[in-house]
């Protein structure tokens, strides 16, 4: 083989090599996949299942919600952890992401420094909702019987280190009660156990309670929140009744920490982008939740001061786990 030819096929090869290398710089390339720590139809996979189909449209290319559920959200977290670092597996989770370390001691990731945050794309302040039997018609009522009869009120829970668990126990640290805390692991059976009275109380996402509020089967005494609930029930802010319980789940996308910064800018923008579409505000307030948007520094930043506010509790309960 002559010098001229051996010359020609090296600048063949690279040549090839280069247009490789920009087909590969392109993001996206290929279809992206959505992992849901929870089983289909909860509330995050329903928000999933909504930006999938519009970010598919955007991207040009299909966008896959894969359900991963089990161990709190741990198992689906895992499988993002473990996952290449190219924007091509990414997660979609809640508040409930950011204790998995305080509420599991032999953790194989780190769900704060192991992830970086994509974008914030919705919160759900907590309701605080009880059973009419309980006799409390208001949130001072409901502490006054809890302080006269400590570890008498049972509270229930989507399960040990979930959103609405430690929403129960940011208010018992709060108020200075004590609650017993009930897990479960199907979420429906809370409200049938409300009803039956085997439990009191609840501390989750008004669209979780919404039916039965609506219809007075249970009571809300207070939202979590600054601003207070017009519709479709009134609900007053726990802070109108002299308590400062603020307290929300997020929920927003998470992708390996050593993702390039490139790719993730380009999904915050594609998912604030979509975010700000009034059909999918509409289908996200539909879930009770209030649309929000947090950039990439901002959103870790947000789930950092989280996690201080909830230390006190986490140190406790990571302390019986």
């Amino acid at each position: 083989m002559t010098f001229i030819r051996i010359s020609a096929l090296a600048l063949a090869f690279a040549a090839a090599a280069c247009g490789l290398a920009r087909a590969e710089d392109k993001y996206p390339s290929r279809v992206i996949t959505i992992v849901v720590p929870l089983t289909p139809g909860t509330a995050i996979d329903i928000q999933a299942r909504i930006y999938a189909e519009a970010l598919g449209k955007r991207f040009g290319y299909q966008m896959v919600v894969a359900n991963r559920a089990g161990a709190g959200t741990l198992i689906g977290a895992e499988t993002v952890a473990n996952a290449a670092p190219d924007g091509y597996t990414i997660l979609l989770t809640n508040s409930a992401h950011a204790i998995l370390g305080a509420m599991n001691r032999n953790l194989p990731f780190d769900p704060v420094t192991d992830f970086a945050g994509i974008c914030m794309v919705a919160q759900a302040p907590t309701v605080v909702a009880v059973a009419p039997s309980l006799g409390a018609h208001s949130l001072q009522e409901f502490v006054a019987i809890a302080k006269a009869k400590p570890g008498t009120i049972n509270y229930g829970s989507a399960g040990i280190g979930t959103a609405t668990h430690i929403a129960g126990a940011y208010f018992a640290y709060t108020t200075g009660i004590d609650l017993v805390h009930v897990p479960y692991t199907v979420s429906q059976t809370i409200l049938t156990d409300m009803l039956s009275g085997n439990i009191q109380a609840t501390f989750a996402p008004q669209a979780f309670v919404q039916p039965m509020l609506r219809d007075g089967r249970l009571s809300a005494l207070a939202v979590a929140d600054d601003t207070p609930v017009t519709a479709p029930v009134k609900i007053p802010t726990a802070r109108s009744a002299g308590i400062d319980y603020i307290n929300a789940t997020w929920y927003g996308f998470l992708a390996p920490a050593k993702t390039p910064r490139a790719v993730l800018q380009t999904l915050h923008d594609a998912i604030a982008e979509v975010g700000k579409d009034p059909a999918i505000q509409a289908k996200i307030r539909q879930q009770g939740f209030v649309p929000a948007s947090l950039g990439l520094g901002d959103f870790d930043a947000h789930i950092r001061t989280d996690m201080a506010r909830l230390q006190p509790i986490l140190a406790k309960l990571g302390q019986s786990h």
